[in-house]
C-alpha cells in the first residue's frame, strides 16, 4: 500500500491500534475502529446515536454499514459521506447534492472549503478500490504517479463513462488527447471548429483548465481532482462557459 501513504487509519482501541484500510466510524463517538472493535461494546462506546441527524430509518448503522438517506434507496457504505449542506449521510451514488435533491446551496455557485474536500476524498478512496480493477491507461506510468478517474462520456456516445489512469503531470489537454484516442471520440480541439472537447469537474461542474497538470487540482479546495474522481468529457462552444449546467444528465 506504499502507493497510498496515507489511507487506512489505527484502531482507536488501546490495546489494538490495528491499522485498517477500510475502518469503520463509530456514529456514536466517532472514533475510528478495525472491524473487530466495530460495535459500541467491543469499544465501549458510552454515546448514544446521536451523530446522524434526519430519518432515524434512513440514518442508521447496520452491521458497520451507513445507510443512505435518500429515502428510494437502499444502498449502504463502509464509511460515512455527509453532505456538508443539508448535513445527511448518503451513498457513493447520491453523494452530490443534485443526485439527492439537496435542498441547501448550490455548489456550483459556491465554494466547498475544507469540509467538502474531506467528503471529496473520503468518496473518491471508497471508488478507488472499484476502479482499479477495470481501469485501462499507458502501462508505462508509474504506480506513485498514477492518477484514476471515472470519466463519462460525451452525452450520446455509445459507452456512458470509461475508468482510466493517467500521469498526474500530464495536463488537462493530454489527459483529453488520451481519452478521446482510447474512446474513439471526435477530437478537433486543435482545429478551428465551433466543438471542442472539454474536461469538467464531475460534482462541482467547474471547466478544468487545459494547461495545467492534473495534479495542481489535487490542491484546490472547491473542486479537488483526486485518484477515484470523477470528471465528465464533453462537446462544448469554444468560448464556453465555465460550468457545466446540465450534470444531471449524465450517470450519477
Amino acid at each position: 500500500m506504499a502507493e497510498f501513504p496515507d489511507f487506512g487509519k489505527q484502531c482507536d482501541v488501546e490495546i489494538c491500534k490495528q491499522l485498517d484500510f477500510l475502518p469503520f466510524i463509530c456514529n456514536g463517538c466517532s472514533g475510528t475502529f478495525c472491524l473487530e472493535h466495530r460495535s459500541k461494546s467491543s469499544h465501549n462506546c458510552t454515546v448514544d446515536d446521536q451523530k446522524f441527524k434526519g430519518d432515524p430509518s434512513k440514518t442508521s448503522v447496520s452491521n458497520g454499514f451507513l445507510e443512505c438517506s435518500l429515502n428510494e434507496c437502499n444502498s449502504r457504505e463502509l464509511v460515512p459521506v455527509l453532505c456538508e449542506h443539508c448535513h445527511k449521510n448518503y451513498c457513493l451514488r447520491h453523494r452530490h447534492q443534485v443526485d439527492h435533491q439537496c435542498p441547501g446551496k448550490d455548489l456550483c455557485k459556491e465554494k466547498k472549503g475544507r469540509g467538502g474536500v474531506r467528503n471529496e476524498s473520503r468518496a473518491a478512496k471508497v471508488a478507488l478500490m472499484k476502479m482499479k480493477m477495470k481501469a485501462t491507461g499507458d502501462g508505462s506510468i508509474p504506480q506513485e504517479e498514477r492518477i484514476y478517474l471515472r470519466v463519462l462520456m460525451p452525452l450520446g456516445n455509445k459507452e456512458r463513462e470509461y475508468p482510466m489512469y493517467f500521469s498526474k503531470y500530464w495536463t488537462v489537454g493530454k489527459v483529453i488527447d488520451k481519452i478521446a484516442v482510447t474512446a474513439r471520440l471526435k477530437n478537433d480541439n486543435n482545429k478551428a471548429v465551433a466543438k471542442k472537447l472539454r474536461l469538467f469537474h464531475g460534482s462541482s461542474g467547474d471547466v478544468l483548465d487545459l494547461q495545467n497538470p492534473l495534479e495542481h487540482f489535487q490542491t484546490q479546495d472547491d473542486c479537488p481532482v483526486l485518484s477515484g474522481s470523477t470528471v465528465v468529457l464533453e462537446y462544448v462552444d469554444e468560448q464556453c462557459a465555465q460550468l457545466l449546467t446540465n450534470r444531471d444528465k449524465y450517470p450519477t
